[in-house]
């Protein structure tokens, strides 16, 4: 039987921790790994709704997108409101996992669900999550022992990992040369006389942040007084991971009819869907991004879209960005703002396919369909075409 801690290892594995921003509470919140795992339920928000939906099918396993502690808590008493869920979930033995913005950066990720639900052709991040910066260290090795010896120490430091692999370097043979001169201790050949070694050329990656340890590995495991070696900076490798996604429709369509595509592929919140621009603009190339955009509205315009959705937009930027498009040059992106939690609610499917597939269907995962968006009152007049001509009249 599956284990919280399996359902864990699968959902890192799709949205692994590292990629998670450094103010981010992502994880395990409270439960025991080592529990068994039937039912799993996942949710964009850990609220008494969601709650009390696990401890109704039973689910020893709530995932959320969204953390429940994000800021720093000195406990979780049952007479604080965050505090009493903890304990609720304690008492039903449900546990309780958080994949946020992780999730939003993987590859596929949140806002890779927002575009499959509005039918766009991923073809990438909007804000591209750049891998970590690697250096490539190439060593001089004379042939024999040594060169195992300075290969596993340059591995223990952290050199040779590539992916899901460790150890990996490469090694071709040469000729060293070099006179030792006075004050020198040389480990082959003698002061003032010229010596030429059979060598082993040694070439290794590693993480640029281990460039100091793996540096002192090579001097603490090296037979030379002095060796040789070149440290280089490796160029940054495009990455399919970042935040947002750009996209294509099957075809050119005018803004309101996106913004009504929007509408039909999301589910319904007071909130609804508005959009800012020309409704009769077309609309093919789309960014979006799940969650809270405003942050990338000017990568948004830098791609070229034709449309930006996402959610949490603002009026003065959202103005500001509209005033920007009627000067020389390609108009700025139409604005499409959608609620928040609608936003992010299709991840919560690709997310229990992560888990359905890591348990080989042996666990049942639901997917609540609660509608915890804060908004839930809608009222007053909407905005119609014939509303905004008539305005434009008066004006």
């Amino acid at each position: 039987m599956s284990t919280v801690a399996d359902v864990i290892a699968a959902l890192e594995a799709a949205y692994p921790p590292r990629l998670a921003a450094d103010w981010d509470a992502v994880g395990l919140v409270c439960g025991d790994p080592a529990e068994p795992v039937r039912t799993v339920l996942v949710a964009v928000d850990p609220v008494p709704e969601t709650v009390e939906e696990a401890a109704e099918i039973g689910a020893q396993l709530l995932v959320t997108h969204h953390p429940l502690l994000l800021r720093g808590v000195h406990g979780v008493g049952a007479d604080t409101p965050k505090g009493a869920l903890v304990h609720r979930l304690v008492r039903g033995g449900t546990a309780l996992f958080t994949a946020h913005t992780n999730a939003d950066s993987a590859d596929p990720g949140v806002s890779d669900a927002l575009a499959a639900a509005l039918g766009l052709a991923v073809e990438g991040p909007l804000v591209a999550a750049p891998l970590p910066a690697l250096d490539k260290i190439v060593t001089f090795i004379p042939v024999g022992p040594s060169i195992t010896a300075v290969h596993d120490a340059l591995s223990a430091a952290g050199a040779g990992n590539i992916g899901d692999y460790s150890h990996c370097s490469f090694a071709s043979a040469g000729t060293g040369q070099f006179k030792p001169l006075d004050g020198a201790r040389p480990a082959i050949g003698s002061v003032g006389r010229l010596e030429r070694v059979a060598e082993t050329r040694l070439e290794m990656v590693l993480p640029r942040a281990r460039r100091a340890e793996v540096v002192a590995a090579l001097r603490a495991a090296h037979p030379y007084e002095e060796p040789a070696f070149d440290l280089l900076e490796l160029a940054e490798i495009p990455s399919a991971l970042g935040l947002g996604r750009v996209g294509r429709l099957a075809g050119p369509e005018p803004l309101h009819a996106f913004t009504e595509r929007v509408a039909a592929a999301l589910p319904p919140t007071a909130w609804g869907v508005r959009a800012a621009g020309d409704p009769d603009r077309p609309i093919e190339r789309v960014a979006v991004c799940g969650g809270a955009g405003d942050s990338a509205l000017g990568a948004a315009v830098a791609s070229g879209v034709d449309a930006y959705v996402t959610a949490d937009l603002r009026h003065h930027p959202a103005s500001e960005h509209l005033l920007a498009g009627t000067g020389p040059g390609r108009p700025t992106p139409a604005l499409v703002d959608v609620a928040h939690w609608a936003s992010e609610w299709p991840w919560c499917a690709q997310a229990a396919d992560v888990v359905r597939a890591a348990t080989d269907g042996n666990v049942d995962v639901r997917v609540s369909e609660r509608r915890t968006d804060p908004w839930s009152v809608a009222t007053g007049r909407t905005l119609t075409m014939n509303d905004r001509a008539t305005m434009k009249d008066r004006a």
